[in-house]
């Protein structure tokens, strides 16, 4: 059985996920496909205090590009990515939606387990509903009857659990978002193309086999449980499908160093000499999204504290670690206050054994990413050890940004 290193196994992971690919001066639909086609999928959040989840993993690799690239890629013929449970809600490509039959199936069969006391015939009513008016949001359909208040979280009428229903069963697909990020749903053939929709189902080994295939060609180097988690398949069958692509030459067993278990290689799997990476990572980004992952892979220990009481955070709010070469070096916490004009920086520390460039090199990532966000100014907050020195650095040098 071959043996890596871990820092091998790190410049492959980061090459699979698009890290080793030459940046363009101009990203076009041509990047943004060949950056889709490294992650997969795009991780969907509605958080935006800094920018919405789906937008950060194309900036890390692509460096600051159009977001209407991805809006283009979403809403218009012909349309490259559609929304599903693929990971968790995600942007994929659309070739993606007949392997998830198997999916809506499993949640069809479910439907009523998860939303209880839905009026039986409200389903099919607000199918109708869909079909005569789409694409539609849930406030189109509400019918103004009080929301229900009962779990924290949450706050949807009873229009909008018919359209979850009808949404993770596939038979309606998400034509877009409004301004305020509200979901528009329309029928599966008004927003797909036709021969996705027409394409033969798949048997659920199929479909697995397929979607560890992909998630194997993503992570470059994985082990069973990471293979699983991309797609979010149960860890047996994942592992069997693993061993299948083995027998088929696909996969390629491995011994990574630390590692209790054998771990998968991909036939196609590059191994650079160097990754020289300088990005900020969301805290939804595929390099980072299992956090059992990160810490094997980058001696990382990752926790987002978004839901964590102010007084209970160790880091901050919204907490992105910070990539430079092939290693997470430090991480921040950020904040856009746009109306404002500036990116804040309410903590920074630096990780364990983080070179002494670490300060510039992010300094110069935060000057990009406020002028991506259309921002004037960083500040950085007198927080974390990293903090002084990214102060200065930022002070000292904004025309870096480039």
């Amino acid at each position: 059985m071959q043996s890596l290193s871990l820092a091998q196994a790190r410049r492959i992971a980061l090459a699979a996920q698009g890290f080793a690919d030459k940046r363009h001066d101009v990203p076009t639909m041509h990047t943004f496909q060949r950056t889709l086609g490294r992650t997969g999928v795009l991780q969907v959040d509605s958080v935006n205090v800094l920018q919405r989840a789906h937008y950060m993993p194309l900036y890390s690799r692509m460096g600051p590009y159009d977001v209407d690239l991805l809006r283009r890629a979403a809403e218009t013929r012909p349309r490259r990515v559609v929304e599903y449970w693929a990971h968790v809600q995600t942007l994929m490509p659309v070739e993606l939606w007949p392997v998830m039959r198997f999916r809506m199936q499993h949640y069809a069969q479910r439907e009523f387990k998860w939303w209880q006391g839905i009026d039986a015939t409200l389903k099919e009513r607000v199918l109708a509903e869909v079909a005569a008016h789409g694409p539609v949001t849930a406030r189109d359909l509400d019918d103004g009857t009080p929301r229900e208040r009962t779990h924290w979280g949450w706050n949807w009428s009873d229009a909008r659990k018919a359209l979850d229903i009808l949404y993770m069963s596939g038979e309606v697909a998400i034509a877009g978002r409004t301004s305020q990020f509200e979901v528009r749903y329309d029928l599966p053939e008004r927003v797909l193309p036709a021969d996705v929709l027409t394409a033969p189902p798949l048997t659920e080994e199929e479909a697995v086999l397929e979607l560890v295939r992909r998630a194997a060609r993503s992570h470059g180097v994985a082990s069973a449980n990471c293979l699983a988690d991309y797609y979010r398949i149960r860890v047996a069958p994942a592992r069997a499908a693993a061993e299948e692509l083995v027998a088929a030459g696909e996969l390629e067993r491995v011994q990574v160093e630390g590692w209790r278990r054998p771990a998968y290689l991909h036939r196609d799997a590059r191994l650079p000499r160097r990754i020289d990476a300088r990005a900020l990572l969301s805290p939804f980004d595929p390099v980072v999204w299992e956090r059992a992952r990160s810490e094997a892979l980058f001696d990382f220990f990752y926790r987002i504290e978004i839901y964590t009481p102010p007084a209970k955070r160790v880091h901050g709010y919204y907490v992105l670690p910070f990539l430079l070469g092939d290693r997470i070096v430090a991480r921040v916490d950020l904040k856009a206050d746009r109306s404002a004009g500036v990116l804040l920086v309410p903590g920074a520390y630096a990780e364990a054994g983080a070179p002494p460039e670490t300060a510039a090199a992010l300094a110069a990532e935060l000057w990009q990413l406020a002028g991506w966000l259309g921002l004037d100014d960083v500040v950085v907050a007198p927080r974390g050890d990293l903090a002084p020195g990214l102060a200065a650095e930022v002070a000292a040098a904004p025309v870096s940004s480039s």
